[in-house]
């Protein structure tokens, strides 16, 4: 049997026809009914990501002598499903036709990647920032964590063990992300590594224009409104995002030191590996000051429920850690299909929304200089402060 499956617009067409053939190599017929049947061109309708129903024309068939079709039923309409071990999952990657410009095309339930106006990552302008006095310093609890470290065959993700999840520890507290612009407590989920295949590229967000070889995104859901994750995804207030830009030092952090030296274990599609006695807060840098707005996530279905904060200082990464995530592959052994950077998402319109700060960019001189944070050399932000009346 073969054919072809497309979509055009909001139909799903394709195509269909038996090729089975018998050991003598002739066509197999039912002999009880003595009847071929041919599939021609039909419709084809979504049943979820692992099955489509066919809606054909007719079935055209031959009366067998233990039949009981009538002379004037010689054609009926037909209806069957056919299952595709193929999930959404698979259909996604980071260029080409399934690309991030092609993301709300391939699955209708993703249309905000195409459609949304609070797409994330965006280009961080200085220009634009604006200096709220109200938002608090971000905190993330210090206790550390273990969980498993994994290739999805789209990005690097750490995720947190919980009570369903054996680890050498037994049980452990979960690690709550608050302050800053939340108004609710927030549960440490997952961490995803962004990076490019070479230095000038790799993260998601930019600043003006700027990007960086990697990215590190720290996610949580709203703990206090809902149950899970996934539950939390799609809701309101339900997702943060912290953002960590990795730049090349000789240095390394520790914290990113414990993920990088687990990747040889996890070069192929579907590897995972054990990560014990990870400091989640250990990871951010040495720095209170951030930029937040609210946007969504990076991969489909690109949900606008994410509240982004963006740190203002880089984290350090040796050219060695960054050899070896350039090193893992989308597939497996047998089929490793291509190298697993480039796995960012283009910055996307930032449509009116605010990137407010904590940096009080009118805050007395030192030294003569003024005590402007930056992220990285040469570069100074200016912002608009909110007036108080």
């Amino acid at each position: 049997m073969y054919g072809w499956i497309g979509r055009i617009g909001s139909d799903w067409i394709g195509w269909w026809r038996s090729t089975e053939k018998s050991a003598g190599g002739c066509q197999n017929v039912d002999k009880a009914h003595q009847r071929s049947v041919k599939y021609d061109h039909f419709r084809v309708r979504p049943k979820g990501p692992f099955a489509v129903e066919m809606l054909g024309p007719q079935r055209t068939s031959t009366k067998g002598p233990n039949t009981n079709h009538s002379a004037n039923n010689k054609s009926a309409k037909w209806r069957f499903s056919v299952l595709l071990a193929v999930s959404w999952e698979d259909w996604w990657t980071y260029d080409g036709i399934s690309g991030p410009a092609f993301w709300g095309l391939i699955n209708p339930e993703w249309s905000l990647c195409n459609k949304g106006r609070r797409q994330s990552p965006v280009n961080l302008e200085p220009q634009r920032l604006l200096f709220d006095p109200n938002l608090r310093p971000m905190h993330i609890d210090k206790h550390r964590i273990s969980g498993l470290i994994t290739n999805t065959g789209h990005s690097v993700i750490f995720t947190a063990g919980n009570d369903t999840v054996a680890n050498y520890d037994g049980m452990q507290t979960p690690v709550n992300i608050s302050g800053g612009p939340l108004s609710y407590r927030y549960r440490f989920h997952e961490i995803h590594m962004h990076y490019g295949l070479n230095d000038q590229f790799g993260s998601e967000h930019s600043v003006e224009g700027y990007t960086f070889p990697a990215e590190i995104q720290i996610f949580g859901y709203n703990s206090q409104l809902y149950a899970n994750f996934s539950d939390a995804l799609n809701r309101a207030q339900g997702i943060v995002g912290v953002s960590i830009l990795l730049q090349l030092g000789d240095l390394s952090n520790p914290e990113l030191r414990m993920l990088t030296d687990q990747l040889e274990r996890i070069r192929y599609g579907g590897d995972e590996a054990f990560v014990k006695r990870l400091s989640i807060r250990g990871l951010l840098p040495d720095t209170d000051h951030y930029m937040t707005y609210d946007g969504s996530t990076t991969a489909p279905a690109c949900h606008e429920t994410v509240t982004w904060v963006v740190l203002n200082k880089p984290i350090y990464i040796t050219k060695q850690q960054l050899h070896a995530l350039r090193r893992l592959m989308q597939g497996s052994p047998d089929h490793p299909k291509a190298p697993l950077g480039n796995n960012y998402r283009p910055p996307q319109p930032l449509l009116h929304r605010p990137i407010r700060t904590n940096i009080d960019f009118k805050s007395t001189k030192t030294n003569g200089k003024a005590a402007c944070p930056t992220m990285y050399r040469e570069v100074y932000y200016k912002a608009t402060s909110w007036k108080q009346n």
